[in-house]
């Protein structure tokens, strides 16, 4: 039968709108498993029911046919979440009688559910007049063909081009990328040429095709300058890097240059720039890092700018004289940016992730955002709209009800952003005067475009890799020194924590291609530069000249798993200190401090005390590696849990080895900047907590009201707990009694 499953997966695959595609699969499977009836029930969890969409062999009245999940054999499909094969279903306990589907021809029945990452979405159904068990090959082939119908179905509700009831609920569901809740009509950006859209083209004026694309790019600088100081002050500098970013690429004579060189080839202008601008995306799609991956778009957006100049001399002008919910097929810095904010509720992206400078962007703003969800194009411009930034779920056309529900948690959401700006300045300290350290993790910035942010006392983790990916080449040691001294600069008199190079396997240079079938475990972080002393020279003496006279710089050496790579860091940090030493000899030597991200250095704190001064833990990859879940792979995404049992405990030894050593630890993971993993390290008694920018307010908020003795409390209790879930939802309890709720919150209550 594994021809006849491929036929009928390649079949439903081909057709594009769902209901066909469910149509066609009820045919092609009940003329394979050659039985009478083939049904296919998907599941409305906001009515609790399951809803017919195709059938062959069912004669029913009326337009829809509903069975609750509480009801009939399909129903115990559903709950039981597991295949049901009965010979006489009439005798059995769980049958209904749903006269309008005329189900008393049918006695044999086989249903099993259509399951995607463990979320029972419908309910598939063979059924034959006569008594007789459908055979075990049969069950088998029909499990198969749900798995297989589950990716199809899942895809299309994830694509938008499918809703469940179109006469009731509308709601998609998409990845929350910038919390908030908004209510509002659609405005659709108008579509413009893409890159995808050129084609190839020649020129024989090459000359001509030089001025332009150099003409372009001036227009480009001239636009991005102007974007950037319209947005200057009213965020966070740091989240501004994209457009110093953008200035920074079109200024590197090596883009100018690998333009050039393709036009000179003899292609036009933007059929050049498509090719240029793929290829420097494609080498950050290669990245298994998600941040840097998401790179690729902020190219892929330059690379479209640049298209708009090249065919209007003029930057576009959006006609919106009101607020709106503005939905795009890609959003992007530039498009925030055009708009007027006080015309901005909310975003819609049909493609795009939580890391992208958009995101970011729209989470400074304080826009909420929702990431790859695509609204049908047959809903109309003007249509009113929910927005939740805290779930992704977005209400298309909304009934009266929910929309009361959400303008009580929208007036809930500015009662409590206005509080949290109000406590920004304030110490960092529980209710009984436990003192919490916040510092910032950053290293957007391609240049020096990072300020002091109000909350924090200092960089916790600054990414030194970036201003190395962006290049055709290793950055200068000049270039190094230059960058390093401008971010020390501005956090003069402040702690700045900058981590050595972190690229390799997963983070491939473009100049220095690394291929490997494992990247995580493979050649990456202190283990390239250590096969490369050269450069790690190079970047050590640059930061050890940028911190002259500033004397704020410590330096973080990245997934150190053994002590004999500690040992021969330190031994070329030393060669890197005593060869400036002679030319600079006020140069005052740094902190060291390790990042532990490798399950094996925590038995090792006892060595790693005799040689640094500070460690930093990076939850991210402790946490992948200890449950080895890769936490890019969506497939495996629901396993990897931030708060398990094994990652807290681990955190709790950590900490412990490190006050009896007394070596200084903090937290620069995502886990820091998540109020839930914020309350729990806090109660473990980690005092050091490094984040985005965009939870600082946050974080700081909710540590200042509660008392660190109940935290300690809550840490003991869920110490003895077995079950993710079962911390999350006891650590949501407590924030809820401390009149917290809304920092937990999951969507509408």
């Amino acid at each position: 039968m594994l021809n006849q499953l491929r036929d009928i997966v390649e079949h439903v695959s081909r057709v594009e709108d769902v209901y066909q595609a469910l149509e066609v699969f009820v045919n092609e499977t009940q003329k394979a498993v050659h039985t009478e009836c083939c049904t296919v029930y998907l599941a409305n969890d906001s009515f609790q029911r399951l809803e017919l969409m195709a059938t062959k062999g069912l004669t029913y009245d009326g337009e829809t046919i509903h069975i609750p999940y509480s009801e009939g054999l399909v129903g115990l499909v559903k709950r039981s979440a597991e295949p049901i094969n009965i010979a006489k279903a009439q005798s059995h306990s769980a049958f209904k009688y749903f006269p309008q589907l005329g189900e008393e021809v049918y006695e044999a029945f086989l249903g099993t559910p259509i399951i995607y990452r463990k979320q029972v979405l419908g309910v598939v159904v063979l059924q034959q007049r006569d008594s007789r068990q459908f055979s075990e090959t049969e069950e088998a082939f029909l499990v198969t063909l749900a798995a297989q119908l589950a990716v199809i179905i899942a895809h299309a509700r994830e694509q938008g081009h499918w809703l469940i009831d179109d006469k009731g609920l509308n709601s998609l569901n998409g990845i929350a990328a910038s919390p908030g809740v908004a209510i509002g009509p659609i405005w659709r950006e108008e579509v413009s040429m893409r890159l995808h859209d050129v084609l190839p083209a020649s020129t024989i004026n090459v000359e001509r095709e030089l001025e332009w694309m150099a003409v372009t790019i001036e227009n480009a600088l001239i636009d991005f300058r102007r974007m950037r100081k319209k947005l200057d002050g009213d965020i966070n500098k740091d989240a501004l890097a994209i457009f110093d970013l953008y200035t920074h690429l079109l200024n590197d004579p090596m883009l100018r240059g690998d333009l050039k060189k393709q036009i000179q080839k003899g292609d036009s202008a933007d059929w050049a720039l498509r090719q240029i601008i793929e290829a420097y995306s494609n080498r950050f799609l290669k990245m298994s890092d998600a941040y840097l991956r998401e790179r690729a778009q902020d190219i892929r957006e330059l690379g479209e700018r640049l298209l708009f100049f090249l065919h209007n001399s003029q930057r576009p002008q959006f006609d919106i004289d009101k607020p709106v919910i503005v939905v795009v097929r890609e959003l992007t810095a530039t498009l925030l940016a055009a708009i007027p904010k006080k015309y901005l509720l909310a975003v819609v992206s049909q493609e795009g992730a939580t890391n992208s400078h958009a995101a970011i962007l729209s989470r400074a703003l304080g826009v909420p955002a929702v990431m790859g969800v695509g609204i049908s194009d047959t809903v109309a411009a003007d249509t009113t709209a929910i927005i939740d930034g805290y779930s992704g779920e977005v209400f298309i056309d909304p009934p009266k009800a929910i929309i009361d529900e959400y303008d009580a948690l929208y007036d809930e959401e500015k009662e409590l952003s206005s509080l949290v700006d109000q406590d920004i300045a304030l110490p960092s300290q529980t209710i009984d005067g436990r003192a919490i350290t916040l510092l910032l993790n950053a290293g957007l910035s391609a240049d020096s475009s990072i300020a002091i942010n109000a909350g924090v006392t200092g960089v916790g983790l600054y990414r030194t890799e970036i201003s190395f990916i962006l290049k055709q080449r290793f950055p200068s040691e000049e270039e190094q020194v230059n960058l390093y001294g401008n971010v020390l600069e501005a956090y003069s008199g402040q702690s700045v924590v900058m981590r050595t190079l972190d690229v390799g396997g997963d983070k491939s240079l473009p100049y220095l291609p690394i291929q490997e079938e494992n990247p995580f475990l493979g050649w990456r972080g202190i283990r390239f530069t250590l096969d490369h002393p050269d450069i790690f020279l190079i970047q050590i003496r640059a930061m050890l000249v940028a911190s002259i006279q500033r004397n704020n710089l410590s330096i973080l050496l990245p997934m150190i798993s053994n002590i004999q790579e500690l040992d021969d860091s330190l031994e070329l940090i030393e060669q890197a200190f005593t060869e400036v030493k002679e030319h600079y000899p006020n140069v005052r030597r740094p902190r060291i401090g390790v990042m532990i991200e490798v399950p094996s250095m925590l038995f090792l704190v006892p060595q790693l005390a005799q040689s640094v001064d500070f460690v930093s833990v990076g939850t991210n990859d402790l946490t992948q590696y200890l449950l080895a879940v890769d936490r890019n792979n969506t497939k495996v995404a629901n396993v990897y849990e931030s708060v398990h049992p094994s990652v807290l405990r681990a955190l709790k030894l950590l900490l412990d080895s490190c006050q009896q050593h007394k070596l200084p630890i903090s937290i620069c993971g995502e886990l820091a900047g998540d109020p839930v993993g914020a309350i729990l390290l806090v109660g473990m008694g980690y005092q050091s907590l490094s984040m985005n920018s965009a939870n600082v307010g946050r974080i700081k908020y909710v540590l200042r009201h509660v008392e660190h003795s109940k935290l300690e409390r809550l840490n003991e209790q869920v110490m003895s707990m077995n079950h993710s879930s079962e911390i999350h939802q006891h650590c949501k309890q407590f924030l809820e009694q401390q009149g917290l709720a809304g920092f937990v919150r999951a969507g509408k209550s």
